[in-house]
């Protein structure tokens, strides 16, 4: 386990335009194999357009996969383009197949970004709990909606897992999909394949905190670590000055001040009248936003990686009463089922947008992002050390715990170095006592959620939402119950052997 030496810039190389344009020190060596399961996610374009953007890229064979034959045709089809038009056409190779065992053998690296039941069942994720008077903004990564996107697709996950231990067990597996900290909690206690998760709110919510300060991001030093989600700013700092004592925190107190203002002045909302809109987006008639990652860095000392509305999701404060709701706003601010309600358009605006590209009335000149994948894969290919934020099991590396006032066969989210023999997590030590405890209000949840998918365990389903903090703030136990027994139900045809 690696100690990362303090630095000037704690923050990502990948995160600056210079890093864009040049890429790493070193040298490929050797093509790649790269496997894209469910590729027809939103992600998969801009990844691989990541990868081949890779200088010195060596090439090698992007595999597709995808059980919607149509979406896999699709995407064979853009991809094969995007290769075309960075001119990369004799280095790289596409093959495609609904069978991730025909193509997974010999990977080196396993992109995952499957969704199990499409939109189907994210409508019952939320109105069922909503009858039980249980509020979710996303209701994708904790809550009911997180839970049962969970059962639904950890066992299709642990397959995945075995089959890429019998066919590729070198290869480095990169997981997109959510519930991040449940996936990598069953993957961990279960598969021996090295797997990391990767979210993308550690590096957006580093540039949000350099403009909050008003200062330049090269020149910001930060640490962050926590559970993915509910990850912790713990220092920030600007050539030695703590920013947070010295302007945020009394720059958010204003704002939390001006939003009650704009309360009392009846032109805030964070849902509409009518429950039929419910998720809709409304004209805004408001000015200050993200209040309750705001009103948490007050209270609680640091800022947190996830946006206000889903955040409050992974709290018992804030959608529960009328004096909690005050600080929530439309869609990622917190409005009501705003995943639930916009999610299926948003698949279609997806599909719109691919068939535009291919007919060339949608530009695929693409810059290199900032998600970790591309910046993974050329770090470990050139031997090179590299930092990254990822989620990782808490006992990783065999030196204690990385976090070590959080449970050791958690998933946590820290700083990891990257190097050729993969990712390497840093030990972070101790969180601070409130962060620490309110991540470990989380955990309990993961843990039974999780353990109920490996189990395919309706009981330590039930339980691990009694424990869930959106949930034990509104329900009583018996209700709770009930209310999973009915999703159970709702949800049976993609819920197979739950006992």
């Amino acid at each position: 386990m690696t100690t990362p030496k303090k630095s000037k810039l704690s923050g990502h190389a990948a995160h600056t335009q210079d890093s864009a344009a040049q890429g790493l020190a070193g040298t490929v060596q050797r093509p790649i194999r790269i496997t894209m399961l469910g590729a027809g996610s939103g992600f998969t374009p801009r990844l691989v357009n990541d990868v081949l953007r890779i200088p010195g890229n060596q090439g090698g064979v992007i595999a597709l996969v995808d059980i919607d034959l149509g979406r896999l045709r699709t995407m064979r089809q853009l991809i094969t383009k995007l290769i075309a038009k960075l001119g990369q056409e004799k280095k790289w190779k596409v093959v495609a197949s609904p069978d991730r065992t025909q193509v997974l053998k010999g990977s080196d690296y396993v992109v995952n970004c499957i969704e199990v039941s499409g939109v189907e069942c994210v409508r019952h994720d939320n109105d069922i709990p909503l009858s039980y008077g249980i509020d979710q903004c996303i209701g994708d990564t904790i809550g009911p909606g997180g839970l049962f996107k969970s059962l639904r697709t950890i066992p299709v996950f642990l397959a995945v897992l075995r089959d890429c231990e019998r066919l590729c067990p070198q290869a480095l597996v990169l997981n997109y999909t959510n519930p991040m900290a449940m996936m990598c909690t069953a993957a961990g206690r279960v598969s021996s394949m090295q797997v990391v998760g990767l979210c993308h709110s550690v590096q957006g919510t580093s540039h949000l905190l350099a403009n909050y300060a008003g200062v330049p991001y090269a020149e910001m030093d930060w640490e962050c670590a926590g559970i993915n989600h509910l990850a912790w700013f713990t220092t920030l700092e600007h050539k030695g000055v703590n920013l947070y004592a010295d302007r945020l925190f009394k720059k958010f107190a204003v704002d939390l001040a001006d939003a009650e203002a704009e309360r009392f002045a009846g032109i805030t909302s964070y849902d509409s009248a009518d429950v039929k809109d419910w998720g809709k987006s409304q004209p805004r008639t408001y000015t200050q936003t993200d209040l309750v990652r705001k009103d948490m860095c007050v209270n609680f000392g640091a800022f947190i990686t996830e946006s206000s509305g889903h955040l409050s999701e992974y709290l018992p404060y804030y959608r529960k009463s009328e004096a909690g709701r005050a600080l929530l706003r439309q869609g990622y601010d917190g409005g009501t089922r705003f995943y639930a309600t916009n999610w299926p358009e948003w698949r279609k605006q997806v599909d719109a947008s691919r068939s535009a590209m291919l007919k060339g009335a949608e530009s695929i000149d693409w810059e290199r992002s900032w998600e970790y994948a591309s910046w993974i894969i050329e770090a470990r290919e050139k031997d090179v050390l590299f930092r990254i934020h990822g989620n990782v099991m808490n006992n990783r590396g065999g030196a204690g715990q990385v976090i070590t006032n959080l449970p050791a066969d958690a998933c946590v989210e820290v700083a990891c170095m990257i190097d050729g023999n993969g990712v390497h997590p840093t030990r972070y030590g101790a969180l601070p006592r409130q962060m620490a405890n309110l991540c470990a209000t989380n955990l309990g949840m993961f843990d039974l959620g999780a353990q109920s998918a490996i189990e395919r365990s309706k009981e330590a389903a039930i339980h691990a939402l009694m424990l869930d903090p959106l949930c034990a703030a509104v329900c009583t136990p018996s209700q709770i119950r009930a209310m999973t027994l009915e999703l159970f139900d709702a949800e049976k045809a993609y819920l197979p052997d739950y006992r």
